[in-house]
């Protein structure tokens, strides 16, 4: 599995709806509301082998209030 962590910028007035449908799609390790340039950031797991664009856009497509994204890949955990 490839750790991905994406960070999302959304539309004012709507970090919590876009975090609600993030959750009932349930493609997420973890969740947290963030300050920043980012309102939100999301750890991932991308299966092996699995297309991290392709992930990234199947999960988020569809969902009103997303700004934008910005996709950061991990190589090791120490």
């Amino acid at each position: 599995m490839q750790c991905v962590f994406i960070q999302l910028q959304c539309e004012i007035g709507k970090t919590y709806d876009v975090a609600e449908a993030i959750v009932f799609r349930e493609f997420h390790s973890e969740i947290y509301s963030t300050s920043g340039n980012f309102d939100l950031l999301i750890k991932a797991y991308v299966p092996d082998g699995d297309d991290i664009g392709r992930f990234v856009d199947v999960n988020l497509s569809g969902i009103d209030g997303i700004v934008r994204s910005y996709t950061t890949l991990t190589f090791k955990a120490f």
